[in-house]
């Protein structure tokens, strides 16, 4: 599977795709007027990628602000990750918020209550 690498921009997410280094994280913002258009892509290499998964696969999301429709294909990408779960091979899903934002908290909360992934909040100090 080719990586997929996107710098993060002042709308979009970075994203960090990589089945051989084992490296997979979206962060920083997710703002962008067409959110399908911009996470179809990503989608469907987690759809291929769930389908012969690495042993461990350790999902990042540190998001400091998403908007609504970026958070329904975030919901869509961690149900594709669900496929993992019928495997042999262990998922987990970290989801990084600043010690002092309560609302990408609770967004993550809510997210994790939707999905069955083994999800872990972890708070950081924050930047600001």
């Amino acid at each position: 599977m080719n990586p997929i690498f996107l710098e993060k921009t002042k709308k979009s997410p970075k994203i960090l795709l990589d089945k051989e280094k084992g490296l997979f994280e979206i962060s920083g913002r997710s703002i962008q007027e067409d959110s399908a258009k911009f996470y179809t892509p990503i989608i469907e290499w987690i759809k291929e990628y769930a389908a012969n998964p690495n042993p461990v696969t350790d999902f990042q999301f540190n998001l400091e602000y998403f908007n609504s429709s970026s958070a329904k294909l975030i919901v869509k990408i961690l149900f594709e990750l669900e496929r993992i779960l019928k495997t042999p091979n262990k998922i987990n899903v970290t989801w990084i918020y600043e010690e002092n934002d309560d609302v990408s908290k609770e967004r993550g909360e809510e997210i994790a209550s939707t999905v069955k992934l083994p999800f872990e909040m972890k708070a950081i100090p924050s930047t600001t």
